[in-house]
């Protein structure tokens, strides 16, 4: 009996600490998803692959130099992990990292489509000129270093704004991630194709720009012409009615708020050129 007891606890022991672990890392990949940190992990593994098939094979130069990169590695994740690192310190430090989200995600995502169609539509009518780039996968810290941090809860009243003619943050490019307005006044890369519409100004060269480089969805208020175009991998779908819209936002942020595979709009907008 004195076995079984022993038994049992160890077990219980083992499975306590397998738990934990799983569910620090668990909450440390949802923390980097949708950062570069994530394409930089993704690399490590490709390492460890690498250097696991040189043992099996007994490729004994590449397996040296495998161990010697992932000997320094380490040293090179502390660096290149640094802002996601702190992040997790800081939440740690307030208490949030093991706290749950009570705000469900459907209802952000519902809300955030709400107020990108809503100040899309007001500045659409009004011929306002905006620029708007919503984060999915790939990370858009480096873009969002060359604007204005604003990391503010993203409502219909506060977007519009920022595309007001003549105020401080309406020239350039606002990025979005989730339900937050992360960034304003920040700049895209120019598309180089030289098949893009001459039609077309700097704002659609930008969307054209960020989505050859990026799998961000960017969409465009023209200001000429109060038309809506959106634009994905490297490709742009002009003249889009709201319903039109609210099924491509929908569809294609689906993926970044829930976290599953979902299938991507039919671009039929053919590529200018």
């Amino acid at each position: 009996m004195l076995d079984r007891g022993i038994d049992f606890l160890d077990l219980l022991r083992i499975s306590v600490d397998i738990a934990l672990v799983w569910f620090v890392l668990y909450k440390l990949i949802m923390l980097i998803r949708g950062t570069k940190a994530i394409q930089l992990l993704k690399g490590i593994f490709v390492v460890l692959g690498i250097w696991l098939l040189s043992i099996l094979l007994d490729l004994r130069t590449v397996q040296w130099i495998m161990w010697q990169a992932i000997t320094w590695g380490f040293l090179g994740i502390i660096i290149l992990f640094q802002p996601e690192l702190r992040r997790a310190l800081e939440q740690l430090g307030r208490g949030s990292f093991f706290s749950r989200n009570t705000t469900s995600e459907e209802d952000m995502l519902n809300h955030s489509i709400e107020a990108i169609l809503k100040s899309c539509n007001y500045m659409a009518k009004r011929r306002i000129g905006a620029l708007i780039t919503i984060e999915r996968e790939t990370g858009m810290g480096d873009y969002v270093e060359t604007g204005i941090l604003v990391n503010g809860h993203l409502t219909h009243e506060l977007l519009t704004n920022i595309f007001i003619p003549n105020t401080p943050l309406h020239d350039g490019a606002v990025i979005i991630k989730q339900d937050e307005i992360v960034a304003a006044a920040c700049y895209l890369p120019l598309s180089e194709s030289p098949f893009i519409s001459k039609e077309l100004g700097t704002r659609h060269r930008a969307a054209m720009g960020i989505s050859e480089v990026t799998d961000a969805l960017t969409i465009v208020v023209s200001e000429e012409t109060g038309q809506i175009s959106c634009a994905k991998n490297g490709e742009i779908n002009r003249d889009l009615d709201q319903n039109k819209l609210s099924e491509v936002l929908r569809q294609e942020l689906d993926h970044s708020f829930k976290g599953t595979l979902t299938k991507g709009w039919n671009w039929r907008g053919k590529k200018n050129g």
